[in-house]
């Protein structure tokens, strides 16, 4: 296991990641809003199930190990294009890409601008349409609701004490700035949407969310365009950590099929 970086802006800002040697297809590893890859993908990447490729579990800009460029405007297609950059710097072609949340709206952009770069997408309850800002809600919609200054100097108070000890663990390593940007960039989302872009992909894609939350919306178009959605019992939004074992075994099949 090794500690690795790119540059990744004209001003020499880097992406750092956690790489595990192995061989064939390459693994790649995304976190959502405010989280960091090891934190919430260590155990499943060395799952036995799963373990074995060349795995790199990447930290986007702002977030946990990465820079945190003052100058980026962090939108998904900035992610995108920045996560892009270090991925070809570490000579990853056709990468198996395993994406949470934030990180697969970061991964479907990336694989429909750089599909060199991805091969097979498994998406883990990830965002994929745009979120109105509503002050009080969780997640991007509630940090999108404060405009970048009130969030730096003090909102970001208000939404760690919303966010619950898990997510703050990580959103507290995660530059406020960026966390805003990202938040707004993730509400807003892209044109066309992250839903449409996913809809008319050509690769493998899956889609894992929480059976709790009841049937997926859009699900049957989803389906319809050879999405593979899977509803995951005993679990919430971060299905990894709460169901590690189902979670490992839904991504080697995904992976498999």
């Amino acid at each position: 296991m090794s500690v690795r970086d790119a540059v990744v802006t004209a001003t020499g800002d880097r992406i750092r990641w956690v790489e595990l040697p192995g061989s064939d297809a390459p693994r790649v590893y995304l976190h959502g809003l405010g989280a960091t890859a090891a934190a919430y993908f260590a155990e499943a990447a060395t799952h036995p199930l799963i373990a074995g490729h060349r795995t790199l579990l990447v930290d986007l800009l702002g977030h946990g190990l990465s820079d945190r460029p003052r100058d980026f405007d962090y939108s998904l297609e900035a992610h995108a294009g920045a996560l892009a950059t270090a991925l070809t710097d570490a000579g990853v072609t056709g990468a198996e890409v395993i994406a949470h949340s934030m990180g697969g709206a970061v991964a479907i952009v990336l694989a429909d601008r750089h599909p060199e770069l991805v091969s097979r997408l498994v998406l883990v309850d990830a965002d994929l349409d745009p979120v109105e800002p509503a002050r009080g809600a969780l997640g991007s919609g509630g940090i999108a609701a404060f405009s970048e200054a009130e969030f730096v100097d003090s909102g970001w108070a208000e939404v760690r004490d919303r966010a619950g000890a898990l997510w703050w663990a990580t959103m507290r390593l995660t530059d406020r700035t960026a966390l805003h940007r990202s938040a707004r960039g993730l509400a807003r989302g892209t044109v066309p949407t992250v839903r449409e872009l996913l809809t008319h992909a050509e690769i493998p894609r899956t889609f894992l969310h929480p059976e709790a939350d009841g049937p997926l919306p859009g699900e049957d178009a989803l389906r319809e365009a050879g999405v593979s959605v899977v509803a995951v019992a005993d679990c919430g939004h971060n299905i990894m950590l709460d169901a590690p074992e189902a979670f490992a075994s839904l991504v080697a099949a995904a992976l498999a099929a």
